[in-house]
């Protein structure tokens, strides 16, 4: 069976860039989606146990490359320890563990919203047995204590949790954003960050450029590259079986996959079809960027990228609540030495005062997408 795609027409995800497969009428195999990859977002919430509803909620999270490296100990009543999985880290394009961190810190926002929810305190300590600057290890990064509290407040950005997305396709380049969403999304940041964000035509274009570029030198730097391609969990069976990664599922993906059009092996080549159609890919969505917001830190401890993960959840939630598309495109910020450039770049724009540039993403008006597959919680408990 063939499929008659140009390369405009078959457009896929690599290293956060965007996913979307379209073309004319074919004839394909297979249509059914993953069956189970998707179920902890129907189920989060439906536990006995408070924690473990807290955690099914925190575990829809947004995170890097969409790892999913987060361990919970429950063994200890009332008490929820959260580990890293150090297997799930991303060495090449987040050699720090960085990214990793915001991530765990987005987790961790999302479990303290879900617990205010149901009328309690998450009181939490942060690192209790310390941290290294350069690396993760088995050493706790939270230990978190339910406690009821009449006086909590909930929070309503909660309610848009089953919504947020992380939106890896064009954005629609007619419909202009209004300069207050952008105070309407600072106002959630309330974890000590700073918000920036611009809707500027002119600004706008200068970050696309940016983003571009960065998004080019992760792409052709053979390892960071590599990483992503790794990660590739193409067609229903290896994304139920591996429900973390970068998703290519679909009918189109499957049929793609069964002959012989779409591979790891195919995407990892340079000269290939399947990669030149990659690049368009990451090139349109950089391109078709309406506006873009990002997150400062006066430092760069690992408490301050936690409290910035927390942050960016917020954001994404409010940009939510606004009916906008939000997709990060932060390989800027990567600290792998081939993006030294874009690195400084960024940083001389976004924080000319100091600091670290934490975050960016891309904000416009996009199609609805659907959920990122997602482990079962059982799987993230430690002593399960």
């Amino acid at each position: 069976m063939a499929m008659n795609l140009t390369r405009r027409k078959m457009i896929f995800l690599v290293g956060g860039g965007a996913v979307l497969a379209a073309g004319g009428a074919f004839g394909y195999t297979a249509t059914r989606m993953p069956q189970t990859a998707y179920l902890p977002w129907q189920r989060a919430g439906g536990y006995e146990d408070l924690r473990m509803r807290a955690l099914s909620w925190a575990l829809l999270a947004p995170n890097p490359h969409n790892r999913q490296p987060w361990l919970a100990d429950v063994s200890e009543d009332d008490v929820i320890t959260l580990h890293v999985d150090t297997d799930r880290l991303l060495p090449y394009t987040d050699p720090f563990n960085r990214q990793i961190v915001i991530g765990l810190g987005c987790f961790l926002e999302l479990l303290r919203m879900a617990a205010a929810e149901e009328g309690h305190r998450a009181d939490m300590t942060l690192f209790p047995l310390g941290s290294s600057a350069t690396a993760l290890d088995q050493r706790p990064i939270a230990r978190i204590t339910l406690t009821a509290d009449p006086a909590v407040k909930r929070d309503p950005l909660f309610a848009l949790v089953p919504a947020r997305r992380s939106n890896k396709e064009p954005f629609d380049m007619s419909r202009p954003l209004a300069p207050d969403m952008l105070t309407q999304m600072a106002a959630a940041a309330s974890n000590g960050t700073r918000f920036g964000g611009t809707v500027d035509p002119a600004e706008t274009a200068e970050l696309r450029a940016l983003t571009r570029e960065a998004l080019r030198i992760e792409v052709e730097t053979l390892h960071t590259y590599q990483e992503s391609v790794d990660l590739f969990r193409i067609g229903r069976q290896e994304v139920d079986a591996n429900p973390d990664g970068i998703d290519f599922s679909g009918p189109l993906f499957e049929t793609m996959h069964l002959t012989g059009m779409f591979s790891r092996e195919m995407a990892a080549d340079p000269t290939s079809f399947a990669f030149k159609s990659g690049m368009d890919a990451v090139y349109a969505n950089a391109d078709t960027a309406m506006g873009h917001v990002w997150l400062v830190t006066a430092d760069n401890s690992r408490e301050t990228q936690l409290a910035t993960g927390a942050d960016w959840l917020r954001v994404n939630l409010a940009a939510t609540a606004l009916g906008l598309g939000f997709q990060p495109l932060s390989q800027a910020l990567q600290e792998f030495p081939e993006m030294a450039g874009p690195y400084d770049q960024v940083h001389e724009r976004l924080a000319p005062d100091g600091g670290t540039v934490q975050m960016l993403s891309r904000i416009g008006y996009g199609p609805v997408v659907g959920n990122s597959p997602r482990w079962p919680l059982e799987s993230r408990i430690m002593n399960a």
